[in-house]
């Protein structure tokens, strides 16, 4: 599929939201009294962080053609 630059731009946009939010729930699950309670919260957090970061990737490479 083709996105023209505006599309990608802005879901690169919307990516970094996501991941600034996904990075203020961990912070906010390992400061609570038990941390461990949440390890499959903050699991899946990293997981989805991880996926977001290679899909900007991929993002900022097709933007720098």
């Amino acid at each position: 599929m083709n996105y023209s630059k505006d599309d990608l731009v802005e879901a690169k946009r919307q990516i970094d939201s996501t991941l600034h939010k996904l990075k203020e729930t961990i912070k906010t699950f390992e400061s609570k009294e038990n941390p461990e309670k949440y390890k499959s919260q903050i699991t899946l957090a990293n997981r989805r962080i991880k996926a977001f970061e290679i899909a900007n990737w991929f993002i900022e490479s097709e933007l720098e053609k």
